[in-house]
């Protein structure tokens, strides 16, 4: 797919790669503000909002498990077609193709 023997040359991936990375890093973030999330809350309930900060955990929560979800969807479909699309250049060798003489 791409020619990596020329100088300075390193692949690049498509819009799709691309489009994995980025819900990665989103789910990344979301993950990273669950404990965030989680201060606010105490900080509001402490305040006398309690439903509010429990809403908010468990928002927050909820968001980034959806947001790890999907970004592991997206992140298996993408690798069985990149591995779909190599595995046809891949053959079997049998007993007889292996030159040990």
């Amino acid at each position: 797919m791409y020619d990596i023997t020329t100088r300075g040359a390193t692949p690049r991936g498509g819009w799709r790669t691309r489009a994995v990375i980025a819900l990665g890093l989103l789910a990344l973030l979301l993950v990273a503000a669950v404990p965030v999330a989680l201060l606010v809350g105490l900080f509001m309930m402490l305040l006398g909002h309690v439903i509010a900060g429990l809403a908010l955990f468990g928002a927050s929560i909820l968001v980034a498990f959806v947001g790890v979800a999907i970004a592991a969807l997206t992140g298996v479909r993408h690798v069985r077609k990149l591995v779909s699309e190599h595995a046809q250049r891949v053959i079997q060798l049998r007993r007889g193709d292996y030159g040990y003489d």
